[in-house]
């Protein structure tokens, strides 16, 4: 037997980490990595697990001494502090595993620091290392030679996961993405097939984080919808599950655009208790989509087809690139027109980077337009050298971008223009079958909804650091109570101000160079 601890490194502030927010919440990091839990997994039941996760508590490197095998995963945004952590590792001669995206893409980003690479998926791969470690027979690098079937996978160690400290719960039910999008790493470490869950296997695992307390969960998948019809099977499993449980779980997903194409999915979404969908919508610019390979977002018009999705009652989050080869500096006024006039309050805006062995970064080696030290200066964040102007200027575009969308009247523009003015419906479908079928359960719900709206709210305005804010909270606060908008909208409004903190905190303090650049 092993003593085996899992190991997920501290995330470095960043846009979709909340993490200004996190204290008004009363958590400490939005949502659990899964790579922890599913690899435990697979972990054979005669070793001891344990699951260590930096950003909801401190690593002891003591403790760490006792344990057979220390694996550490890792996004690209953490390979600094996995470097610092295998460092430290290392001088303790402690024995080390690692995996996860970044090593995936770099499989020598750590050498001389670890025993064992894992590169891609792990759930062959890992049990066969176990088998090996233990016969004193174990190879320095693993890599599966077929893709995971995840309809054969177990489940993850949910009961592991101290979801208590986390905002949000995560399940995930594919793997892949149709697409071909020339800077995404998902087609090179997960293929263009996506492999889905069975609806039996994606319900067991909701209900498992339902069980243990969670009440969000993102469905974090490449593209949920990489393929529909699976997609359309799972949800109607989904919509049994809440309707039997009586909607006790909001969800919300990432997809591609083409979503809106589909009108009977949106409704499936909705009828499932999803509340908001992260759409990759990148530009809004044709050439750049056609120039990056995205032309599912090029089929008819994105503003109209954005409406669609906020008509059928999913919130719509961007992620929004500058610096594809066909923007200049007027991408940035583009950018931000686009996203105040599509009602679009949350946008991921970052400079195009390129991740290695993706297609975007062959091609910008083969034109010697890559600066690799770039990446990791505070200063620049990227390693692309655009095209139609400098790194200084589109450094500067974007941070101008950011400091424009996090500012607080056009936040909160954006917000009035799609909750008051457009009245989006949000989980409609929940309430309306909670009123028609359990009038108790539905009364409950919308007045624990207000006093959640209340208590945050509250907290809201405590924080002194929302002082310089307050003026746009109170009047988009009294013009939603005047729209007579249901219970709901008020804790959507109070947790709207909780994330217009974190950004605009963090984008204010990129601007003032009091912290170092984080590229999302």
């Amino acid at each position: 037997m092993a003593r085996i601890c899992l190991l997920n490194p501290r995330f470095e502030t960043s846009f979709w980490g909340l993490n200004h927010a996190m204290s008004l919440v009363g958590r400490k990091s939005n949502m659990p990595v899964l790579a922890l839990p599913v690899l435990a997994g697979l972990t054979p039941p005669e070793h001891e697990v344990v699951l260590v996760d930096e950003n909801i508590e401190e690593i002891d490197f003591d403790a760490l001494a006792t344990f057979d095998i220390v694996g550490l995963t890792g996004m690209t945004v953490q390979r600094e502090r996995m470097r610092e952590i295998l460092e430290e590792l290392q001088a303790r001669g402690i024995f080390t595993v690692v995996g996860g995206p970044w090593v995936s893409v770099v499989e020598d980003a750590f050498d001389g620091l670890v025993d064992v690479v894992f590169v891609g998926e792990a759930e062959e791969t890992w049990p066969r290392f176990l088998e090996e470690w233990a016969a004193g027979e174990h190879k320095s690098r693993y890599e599966q030679a077929d893709k995971t079937d995840m309809a054969r996978v177990p489940m993850p160690r949910y009961d592991l996961v101290k979801f208590r400290e986390y905002a949000t719960g995560c399940v995930q039910t594919s793997r892949g993405c149709p697409f071909q999008c020339e800077f995404c790493d998902i087609i090179v470490i997960f293929g263009r097939r996506p492999r889905i869950k069975t609806p039996e296997m994606v319900v067991a695992e909701i209900d498992a984080q339902y069980r243990l307390g969670v009440r969000l969960i993102f469905l974090v998948d490449d593209n949920f919808i990489g393929n529909k019809k699976a997609a359309k099977t799972i949800l109607r499993a989904i919509i049994a599950w809440q309707q039997a449980n009586g909607y006790p779980i909001a969800l919300y997903t990432e997809a591609s655009l083409d979503l809106a194409e589909d009108e009977e999915l949106m409704r499936l979404m909705t009828e499932a208790g999803l509340i908001a969908v992260f759409i990759g919508i990148e530009s809004p610019d044709e050439e750049a989509l056609r120039e990056t390979k995205k032309f599912q977002n090029v089929r008819g018009g994105m503003a109209a087809r954005v409406k669609k999705v906020q008509d059928a009652g999913l919130e719509v989050y961007a992620g929004m690139i500058v610096g594809f080869d066909n923007d200049d500096a007027t991408i940035f006024d583009r950018q931000f027109r686009f996203l105040q006039e599509n009602r679009i309050l949350f946008a991921m805006a970052g400079m195009l980077s390129a991740i290695p062995k993706t297609p975007l970064y062959d091609r910008l080696e083969a034109e010697g337009r890559l600066n690799n030290a770039a990446a990791d200066d505070p200063n620049v964040a990227t390693n692309v050298v655009p095209l139609l102007m400098s790194v200084e200027t589109m450094r500067d575009g974007w941070l101008d971008l950011m400091d424009r969308l996090y500012d607080a009247e056009n936040y909160f523009e954006r917000f009035e223009s799609l909750f008051i003015e457009g009245r989006l419906q949000l989980g409609s479908a929940r309430m309306n079958w909670l009123r028609r079928n359990r009038p108790l359960s539905y009364l409950k719900v919308q007045t624990l909804t207000t006093l959640a709206g209340v208590w945050l709210l509250a907290r809201v305005w405590l924080d002194p650091r929302t002082r310089p804010f307050r003026k746009a909270y109170a009047r988009s606060l009294r013009r939603l109570i005047a729209a007579r908008r249901p219970p709901r909208y008020l804790f959507q409004f109070a947790m709207k101000c909780a994330v217009h903190l974190h950004f605009a905190t963090m984008t204010g303090q990129m601007v003032r160079g009091e912290s170092r650049l984080v590229n999302t």
